[in-house]
C-alpha cells in the first residue's frame, strides 16, 4: 500500500477520534478504520464510558470483510476487561492481519500489553503513523496516565500590553464575543474550571458552559483558604447540581460552611503553608474527583501560583487589540525571574484570529 494511502486512512481515524471531544471522559478519544485492498469497510469512534470502543465499532461494521484487513487506530488497543471487553480480543476474532497504531497508551492497565498480545498472536503491528496528531487529541489523558496529576491549561485574556483589567478592576469585556465563545468551548472540553476567591469576589462568574452544543458542564472549583466568597455569589447559586467545589484551609468553622453546604457546595479541606495550598495536595484531591484536565481561569495571583510551580502545561492566551498602560492590572505577578535566561518559557503551538482578537496557544517546554 502506498504511503499516501496509509496517511489518508490514519487521518480518517484521527478525524473520527475528534468526534469524542468533551464526551469520553475519563476515557481517551479514539478512532478506528478497517481497510482491505485499499477500501474502507468499517469505521468507528468511542462515544463515551460504557459504550463500545472504536475498534469494536469499526470491526462490527466491517463484518466478514475484516478478515485479512488492516486496522488503523489512533491509540493502542486495550487488553483488559473494564466496562467493555478487551479490544485485542475483538481484533483477533475478526481476523485482522495488520494493525497501524498512531501512539501507545501509557495508562498502567494498558502500557504495551495490547501491542504484545497482538504481536504474540502473529499480527503485524506498527506504531507512529499520525503520532503527533494522536498525542495532541489526547494530550490531557496521556499526561494524566504518565504523571497521575491533572493536565493544566491556563486561560488568559489580556490587552496587547498584558493587562487583564483596568485600574478599577473592571475586565468586562477585554475580548470580543467570539473569543468569549471560544472560552466556553474550552470549558466544555475539560473536567474542571478553577478560579481563586478574588475572581469570585471581583467578577461573580458562573463558570459554566453557555452557547456550546455537546460536551458537558465542568466542575467549578474555587480556591478560598479563608472562605471569603459570599453565599449570594452566582457560583454558589449554581451549586444545586453538586458541581461547585471550594478548597478551604483546615480550621474553617463548620457553622461558616453550613449555609454553603445547604445550597449544594462541596468543601475539601487542605493544609496551607504560608497561607497557600500545596500543588501536590490539590492535585491529589482533584484526581480523586476525577479531574484529568483542569482549566485555570483565575486572576493574576492564581495564574502566578500555577506558573511558579511549573504546573501549567498549556497556555491559551486571548489577546485584545487594546492598550491600558500602567493603570491596568497585570495578568501575571512576580515570578521571581532573575533575567531572560530564567524566564518561564513556552513553545508556540498556534496563532489565529478569533473575531476581533488573536488566540495564541503555547505549550510548556
Amino acid at each position: 500500500m502506498k504511503d499516501g494511502d496509509e496517511k489518508r486512512f490514519m487521518t480518517r481515524a484521527l478525524g473520527l477520534a475528534r468526534r469524542g471531544v468533551g464526551l469520553t471522559h475519563p476515557n481517551p478519544m479514539v478512532g478506528a478504520v478497517v481497510v482491505r485492498e485499499g477500501r474502507i469497510y468499517g469505521e468507528g469512534w468511542h462515544r463515551g464510558p460504557g459504550e463500545p470502543h472504536a475498534e469494536a465499532v469499526a470491526l462490527e461494521m466491517a463484518g466478514e470483510a475484516a478478515r485479512g484487513s488492516t486496522l488503523y487506530v489512533t491509540l493502542e488497543p486495550c487488553d483488559h476487561h473494564g466496562r467493555t471487553p478487551p479490544c485485542t480480543e475483538a481484533i483477533l476474532k475478526a481476523g485482522v492481519v495488520r494493525v497501524e497504531i498512531a501512539c501507545e497508551d501509557p495508562h498502567p492497565l494498558v502500557r504495551g500489553k495490547g501491542l504484545r498480545r497482538l504481536r504474540d498472536a502473529g499480527i503485524e503491528v506498527k506504531t507512529g503513523l499520525g503520532r503527533t496528531q494522536a498525542e495532541e487529541i489526547n494530550r490531557a489523558f496521556l499526561h494524566f496516565a504518565r504523571e497521575n496529576v491533572p493536565y493544566v491549561t491556563l486561560k488568559l485574556a489580556t490587552t496587547l500590553d498584558g493587562r487583564t483589567a483596568d485600574a478599577s478592576g473592571n475586565s468586562r469585556w477585554i475580548t470580543g464575543e467570539r473569543a468569549r465563545l471560544a472560552v466556553h468551548r474550552l470549558r466544555s472540553q475539560v473536567d474542571a474550571v478553577l478560579v481563586g476567591a478574588g475572581t469570585v469576589l471581583a467578577d461573580d462568574p458562573l463558570l459554566n458552559v453557555r452557547g456550546i452544543r455537546g460536551g458537558g458542564q465542568p466542575l467549578r472549583v474555587v480556591l478560598d483558604p479563608e472562605l471569603r466568597i459570599s453565599p449570594a455569589s452566582r457560583i454558589v447559586g449554581e451549586a444545586s447540581d453538586g458541581r461547585t467545589i471550594v478548597f478551604v484551609r483546615r480550621g474553617i468553622a463548620v457553622s461558616k460552611k453550613r449555609v454553603f453546604e445547604e445550597r449544594g457546595v462541596r468543601f475539601f479541606t487542605l493544609p496551607v503553608r504560608s497561607g497557600i495550598f500545596g500543588w501536590n495536595d490539590m492535585a491529589a484531591c482533584l484526581v480523586d474527583l476525577g479531574v484529568l484536565h483542569l482549566l485555570v481561569e483565575g486572576g493574576a495571583q492564581t495564574a502566578t501560583w500555577f506558573l511558579a510551580r511549573s504546573a501549567v502545561r498549556r497556555v491559551e492566551l486571548f489577546l485584545a487589540m487594546k492598550l491600558l498602560g500602567d493603570t491596568g492590572l497585570p495578568s501575571v505577578m512576580d515570578l521571581h525571574v532573575a533575567g531572560l535566561g530564567n524566564a518561564v518559557s513556552f513553545d508556540l503551538r498556534g496563532c489565529r484570529v478569533v473575531g476581533e482578537d488573536v488566540r495564541i496557544t503555547a505549550d510548556a517546554r
